[in-house]
């Protein structure tokens, strides 16, 4: 579990990659570590065997090495014998036999030292220079044998017990050491045998930890995922997944999620508002419909009464009323211009929406336009007794050049809604003009409007409110048509405006035509 613990804490900093190599490097040392071990115990193994040789030869070595001294001792003996005897010589083979013996003891005794090492040098010194002067009493012997030198004294044992004694104390030595290096070399293999049960058992163990703390933690993060896809799958676009406890492969496709639920909300979210704007202005088409419905309908039905009410008189053959008839027949003009009126405003939205409005540019007198519009207009006062002040600094007045048509639909729109929403109370209008610009503003002491509907009051098909078109009149399409014609001739309108202390509506033109655009 600590192994498990040691990997939830490295989570955070390691991608799902890092993970499989950590894990994988690890169960490779465990592995290299096993391998390592069990070398080690077949080396030891090896030794043994090569120690248990080693000490096998050297023991057979000593036994010849023995068996030809006793031989050579007994063969020495027998022909000291003879010689005190008989007189007669050894021939040259025999004597040539004797001394390879002698050479195959000395090879012997050669053979040997090369075994034991340092721990056997001391007793292998003595052994060889006890049988070395040895073998040069029985080389003398033989060499003096045939002649009529006196032979050394051979029979003596002095000599061939203490070579007897250094082999003895050699072999006992060889023994000795050779015991102690088997010993030392079972314990080493003991001891891998146990490192290598003791390190399988543990790579068995810490591989199917890491291996469970691998798949825990990478089951964690999948999780998180699976979570994060059914949340994201059921709607909850707003649940995000814990980017942080994972990095790497893992943590980027977290993070892609994330940022696939945000943009997804985001559109979501704006394919909801332009739901709304649509529905919204599919209400405000329907109530423009509604409107332009009932304002179609109120002049047409004073056209078609008051004509039939006239080819009546007329075909009553009495005498004409000339005052009621020219009454009648102003009606029907006035209801007429009425009916061109809006029908213009709807053709000439449709012209803006569709850039095909164009802007013509000419010389004229802005105040000279005001004062004929306002002379025009002054019968929209009497319907709701309203009361005109025009306001005209002369001083700072002068020609512009710009379309004059777009500015009296400017100027006779927003007096048109001046005159509209204000009854019994006063509308002015006033102009002015800087080395820039010709300010106008149309305010009326009328119903005035709040916040909300200041923020769409200049949107095409919309009034300030649903039932203004039944109460007041009008399509909604005024104010939206000023916007537009101010910002064609390079301008722009103002409203400032409190719920029953009336509105003021301010227009700002250049004089320059360098900054007029040429169409829309």
């Amino acid at each position: 579990m600590r192994a498990a613990d040691a990997v939830s804490q490295l989570r955070p900093r390691l991608s799902l990659r890092g993970r499989l190599y950590l894990f994988s490097g690890a169960i490779l040392i465990l592995f290299a570590i096993n391998v390592a071990t069990s070398l080690w115990g077949s080396l030891a193994r090896n030794e043994s065997s090569l120690a248990y040789q080693e000490a096998a030869t050297a023991a057979q070595l000593t036994a010849e090495l023995e068996q030809n001294l006793q031989t050579k001792r007994q063969q020495v003996l027998v022909l000291a014998t003879l010689r005190e005897t008989t007189d007669e010589p050894l021939d040259d083979v025999a004597l040539g036999q004797a001394r390879a013996d002698l050479e195959i003891i000395g090879e012997r005794l050669r053979q040997l030292g090369g075994y034991g090492g340092q721990d056997l040098e001391a007793y292998y010194r003595r052994l060889h220079d006890s049988v070395t002067a040895l073998l040069r009493e029985w080389q003398l012997f033989y060499d003096r044998y045939n002649s009529v030198e006196p032979l050394p004294d051979v029979e003596s044992a002095l000599s061939y017990s203490n070579t007897q004694q250094r082999l003895q104390e050699l072999d006992q030595r060889q023994s000795f050491v050779a015991l102690q290096r088997a010993n030392a070399i079972d314990r080493t293999i003991s001891l891998t045998d146990q490192i290598t049960v003791v390190g399988f058992i543990s790579s068995i163990a810490i591989t199917l930890a890491l291996v469970f703390a691998m798949i825990r933690s990478t089951n964690a993060s999948l999780t998180r995922m699976k979570r994060g896809v059914e949340r994201f799958g059921s709607g909850d676009l707003t649940y995000r997944i814990d980017e942080q406890r994972d990095s790497g492969e893992i943590g980027d496709l977290a993070r892609t999620f994330n940022e696939m639920s945000t943009k997804l909300q985001v559109a979501i979210e704006e394919m909801n508002t332009a739901r709304a704007d649509a529905d919204s202005a599919n209400a405000a088409k329907s109530m423009f419909l509604a409107n332009v419905s009932h304002e179609l309908r109120t002049p047409l039905n004073a056209i078609i009464g008051y004509s039939e009410m006239l080819q009546d008189e007329l075909g009553d053959g009495t005498d004409i009323d000339r005052e009621q008839f020219h009454h009648d027949l102003s009606t029907i003009i006035f209801s007429g211009k009425q009916l061109l009126n809006l029908i213009n405003d709807i053709l000439d939205l449709s012209k803006i929406e569709t850039g095909k409005m164009q802007v013509s540019h000419e010389i004229f007198s802005p105040a000279g336009l005001l004062v004929q519009v306002c002379d025009a207009l002054s019968p929209l006062l009497a319907q709701n007794k309203n009361r005109l002040s025009l306001n005209i600094d002369k001083n700072s007045m002068r020609d512009i050049n710009s379309d004059r048509g777009k500015l009296q639909q400017i100027v006779t729109n927003l007096f048109s809604n001046a005159c509209k929403f204000t009854k019994e109370g006063e509308i002015t209008v006033s102009a002015s003009m800087t080395a820039q610009s010709l300010i106008i503003a149309v305010s009326d002491t009328g119903i005035g409007m709040t916040r909300a509907q200041q923020d769409r009051v200049f949107d095409a098909f919309t009034q300030a409110e649903a039932n203004t078109g039944l109460k007041y009149g009008g399509t909604g399409l005024g104010l939206a048509i000023v916007k537009e014609f101010c910002a064609m001739l390079g301008g722009s309108i103002s409203l400032e405006s409190e719920p029953g202390k009336g509105s003021i509506f301010r227009v700002t033109l250049p004089a320059d035509p360098a900054s007029v655009p040429a169409s829309a």
